[in-house]
């Protein structure tokens, strides 16, 4: 039979290295990436937090400009006369030339009140909401951030005073301001980060394009969500890390700077790394796995081979190969298999010997005392026949034990050269089966020990019936069966009945012999078909049994123990009608023989 052959160890190492190699490495993208994409975020909003800094500190550069300029302006006394004209419509005409000369984006010039006397922009003009905003900054001189319309300015005011600024007489107010535009600018340029101004829903100022911008309004509720923490947007295709300053404290209305850096560029990064570490994966799980198949076959290889020699000796061959080569335990296991395997078949050589001398120590015992039985009754006879006081009837008698003790002699001699050539010769011809039981019944009659049995032969088969067999040992087969079968019912006396019956089925044909002496033993029902066993009998070799079991065997069958109680005991013989398969004469007869004779020398 073939054992089933599982999965071998170089195969599950190599299938272990590359899924530790694949699993390494994909924990180890997760792990890169989401420290990569915590790193970068940390870092884009300290860069997010520095550019607000940065645009804080540019504003109060810018304002304090603003406000050195209003102050030269404020001291000029063509200003100062101007404002004191009263004239809003020679304010306007010559106040240009002060705008020009301030170089500002924004400047306006107000009256006392606050009201707007003269405003220019750069842009396509003022909004004519403009005096209100122009008052929330004389009104709250902590906001330095205008609001005109759709545009954003970072705004100086300034008194203009007839006379000194501690007791001359309040002419107006100048208010200078920057275009924020150019701030976002500034701020985006040497950081590549994005900047805008939001109010109540609305860009003021912004270095997006225009699609991004409407996203951004639309996000705009978010941002106010975050409380100033770093955000994700995602403007378009483009997601974006930013920062938001509320600026509304400094400005006239509501005013929010949002800052924002790409996060493209740092996927991008990402994924190259991403695709570094994959690659070097990818390596290390080849590499490996080539190491990991170098390696195993180095280990597992002498462990395969010393596999094949320990079920190569299970299976009787202990010439097979045992490897010296590999690691330094696989050496010692090799060496220990050895020195076992050594040592067991020296064992195995022990018992074998030792049941060879039992096997001929029970045969020299059980032959012996039937020999010089027969013996004893020549010697005594011949002694008897020499002399002449004997009558010729009495000399005839006593021949007839000397042929009676010669012929037991010649059969016990005939059991025993059997029981050596079991298992060869055999020569197969068809025979019909009743023939052969009549001739065994026949020549069990005649035995002494057969002497006052009624013996039946009762056929359940065509006489026609015939089966490829050894005549010769099929016969004696069935007579050994037969005089072990009257030999227990010879104590009943005239009672004793000894009957054998054919049957025969579709491979093979049953032979059963019953009788209704007092059983077998139990004492020897496990060793009944092994040599000598005779226990209860006064003479024989105890072959017998054994004798019609082998040749069973040889014929492709068996001898069975069907039944054994008092006044009931059938033995049973299976022979086959055709020639037994070899395969089925070596799984039966040749293994099965071997049990009863172990060592191979006793049959020669």
């Amino acid at each position: 039979m073939h054992e089933k052959q599982g999965v071998s160890t170089h195969v599950l190492l190599v299938v272990a290295m590359a899924v530790i190699i694949a699993v390494v490495t994909g924990l180890s993208l997760l792990l890169i990436r989401h420290h990569l994409r915590n790193q970068v975020k940390d870092d884009l909003s300290q860069d997010l937090q520095h550019s607000v800094i940065a645009f804080q500190n540019l504003q109060a550069e810018r304002l304090t400009t603003l406000e050195r300029e209003n102050a030269l302006l404020s001291s000029l006394p063509t200003l100062k006369a101007l404002m004191t004209s009263g004239d809003d419509l020679t304010i306007q005409n010559e106040g240009a030339d002060f705008w020009r000369l301030s170089g500002a984006d924004l400047f306006v010039l107000t009256d006392p009140s606050g009201r707007v006397v003269a405003a220019y922009a750069r842009n396509s003009g003022v909004d004519p909401a403009l005096r209100n905003g122009v008052v929330t900054l004389l009104q709250s001189p902590g906001k330095h951030y205008l609001i005109d319309g759709g545009s954003l300015y970072a705004c100086a005011l300034r008194p203009l005073y007839f006379g000194s600024d501690q007791g001359g007489t309040l002419l107006g107010y100048v208010v200078s301001g920057i275009s924020i535009e150019r701030t976002v600018r500034e701020i985006s340029q040497p950081t590549s980060a994005e900047a805008a101004f939001l109010s109540d829903g609305q860009i003021l100022a912004s270095t997006l394009g225009s699609a991004a911008q409407a996203s951004l309004v639309r996000q705009s509720p978010l941002l106010a969500q975050t409380g100033g923490s770093p955000a994700t947007l995602q403007l378009g295709s483009t997601t974006f890390l930013s920062s938001s300053e509320d600026l509304s404290a400094q400005s006239t209305l509501p005013l929010q700077l949002v800052v924002m850096q790409s996060l493209a560029p740092a996927e991008r990064t990402i994924s190259d790394i991403n695709r570094m570490v994959l690659v070097v994966g990818l390596l290390a799980l080849l590499s490996g796995t080539a190491l990991m198949v170098v390696v195993s076959r180095l280990v597992t290889r002498p462990l395969e081979e010393l596999s094949r020699s320990v079920r190569a000796f299970g299976l009787g061959d202990p010439g097979h190969r045992v490897p010296r080569h590999g690691t330094q335990e696989v050496r010692a296991l090799s060496t220990s298999f050895s020195r076992m395997r050594s040592e067991i078949q020296k064992a195995n050589q022990a018992v074998l010997e030792s049941e060879r001398l039992a096997t001929i120590g029970r045969m020299a015992s059980s032959v012996s005392h039937d020999l010089r039985h027969y013996l004893a009754a020549i010697y005594a006879n011949a002694e008897f026949l020499a002399s002449d006081r004997f009558s010729v009837k009495e000399r005839a008698e006593i021949f007839a034990e000397i042929r009676a003790a010669v012929a037991g002699t010649t059969e016990m001699l005939e059991s025993l050269l059997i029981f050596s050539r079991t298992g060869a010769g055999v020569r197969r011809q068809p025979e019909l089966m009743t023939s052969l039981v009549e001739k065994a019944a026949a020549m069990v009659r005649t035995h002494p020990d057969a002497e006052g049995v009624k013996l039946v032969a009762q056929y359940t088969l065509p006489s026609e019936t015939a089966a490829s067999v050894d005549g010769k040992q099929i016969e004696r087969a069935i007579s050994n069966l037969l005089l072990n079968a009257c030999q227990s019912a010879r104590s009943l006396g005239p009672r004793a009945n000894v009957a054998v019956t054919l049957e025969a089925q579709e491979r093979q044909i049953l032979v059963n012999v019953t009788d209704n002496g007092p059983g077998v033993s139990p004492n020897i029902r496990k060793s009944l078909f092994e040599p000598f066993v005779s226990q209860g009998k006064q003479k024989g070799t105890g072959l017998g049994l054994t004798l019609a079991h082998c040749i069973a065997l040889e014929h492709g069958g068996d001898v069975v123990l069907l039944s054994s109680r008092p006044g009931e005991t059938i033995f049973q013989m299976k022979v086959a009608r055709g020639f037994p398969a070899q395969d089925t004469m070596d799984a039966l007869g040749v293994e099965r023989y071997e049990q009863v004779i172990p060592d191979e020398n006793v049959r020669t």
